[in-house]
């Protein structure tokens, strides 16, 4: 097939990304006709609030660009990763109409939640889903900013009601069963919602452990669920030494706590492929966020190397790790349930649990496994469009 990727780069690097060029990649290694379309958020420059704040919503000139581009290639299909803010879903129409398939991967819930994350003043909140956004302008839930989240409120009225989602795009992709759940509650069409997890090329291998550490990889910000580990390992020292990495606000707090708390160690911010040795001989990579996560990265790591995985029991995380099979599960928030978690993990038979964690790579989340997902939707995608046009 011919394929036009298309991307809205933030101004700081994250996980999309990451699965933006991997896809590129393993879509052009498979033999597929590949291009790409990218913007980034450092392009906004010296716009006006009022100007950026109408593109977000409608940019035309975006949509004249792809559609000219679209039926210049010939393209079968565009996949979107990202239309905010710079493209908007004035995107899709214009694509269709040059001639292609539209999908859309979903990586968070920016069409239902004007910060994305279903998460609000250190907790989860739904108030949006299914509902108009008023909560979202009245608790400021982009950027802090009133105007900035009537903003993104506006975006999703104006699209909701104009049915764009519902009509102008062929295939959406979740990337776990429960994220397609939310989306499905907020109003988008189940018979076009795929569900395709991240995956990870190339393959690492599997690791051989016996390091004798849990292992915290992440950014250092509250959601993430930094501050229960460290109130958990102040009793957990002693039995299971922590080993921590990654960046952010709390920083300095985790620097100073690992200072006080016997066998915690602060490594900051590491290269991957460090990250990887490291997991490859950890005994269980710990994941205690408080929100819901898209589809970590991290734990597909994780279970490359055979490592198995303590996680709140939350969001995807509900369905991603098997307590007594491929980790345990504990309460968000709660540094008790956390203790309680990492104990059972310690009487389990952990060799038993490395080899079920990398069985589950090998099944859902390898490059060939992805590929076929991926071709797959594209297909349904270039189905419904044929039969919508």
């Amino acid at each position: 097939m011919k394929i036009l990727l298309v991307h809205n780069y933030y101004q700081n690097p994250g996980g999309e990304d990451v699965v933006f060029r991997a896809e590129s990649d393993l879509l052009g290694s498979a033999g597929h006709d590949i291009e790409q379309y990218t913007v980034a958020n450092a392009d906004i420059g010296d716009s006006t609030k009022v100007g950026l704040a109408a593109r977000t919503i409608w940019n035309a000139g975006a949509a004249r660009k792809l559609a000219a581009r679209v039926g210049a290639g010939s393209f079968e299909v565009v996949h979107f990763h990202n239309t905010f803010p710079l493209l908007s879903p004035a995107v899709y129409g214009a694509v269709r109409g040059a001639g292609a398939a539209v999908v859309q991967t979903l990586h968070n819930y920016r069409l239902m939640c004007a910060n994305a994350l279903f998460f609000r003043d250190g907790h989860v909140c739904e108030a949006c889903l299914g509902h108009l956004p008023l909560d979202a302008v009245r608790y400021r839930c982009y950027r802090g900013s009133v105007g900035a989240s009537a903003t993104v409120a506006a975006l999703q009225v104006t699209h909701r009601v104009l049915g764009t989602y519902d009509r102008q795009v062929d295939a959406f992709i979740a990337l776990t069963d429960f994220a397609r759940g939310k989306f499905i509650e907020g109003g988008l069409p189940a018979e076009r919602l795929h569900v395709k997890p991240n995956f990870l090329d190339p393959d690492p291998g599997p690791g051989e452990g016996g390091g004798g550490y849990a292992l915290f990889v992440g950014r250092l910000t509250p959601e993430k669920g930094i501050r229960t580990v460290l109130q958990a390992w102040r009793t957990l020292g002693h039995d299971l030494p922590l080993r921590i990495l990654g960046h952010g606000p709390l920083a300095d707090e985790v620097e100073a706590a690992a200072q006080h708390t016997p066998g915690v160690t602060y490594l900051g911010q590491r290269p991957r492929d460090e990250v990887l040795a490291l997991a490859a001989r950890a005994e269980a990579l710990i994941f205690p966020s408080e929100w819901y996560e898209g589809f970590p990265m991290t734990i597909v790591e994780a279970f490359a190397v055979g490592l198995p995985v303590i996680a709140s029991r939350v969001g995807a995380m509900q369905h991603l790790i098997t307590p007594g099979h491929t980790g345990e599960h504990f309460t968000p928030g709660d540094p008790a349930d956390l203790i309680r978690a990492v104990q059972r993990f310690l009487g389990r038979d952990r060799a038993a649990l490395r080899a079920n964690a990398r069985s589950e790579f090998m099944r859902q989340y390898s490059r060939d496994e992805n590929l076929r997902l991926l071709l797959y939707i594209y297909g349904q995608a270039r189905e419904r469009y044929a039969a919508t046009t």
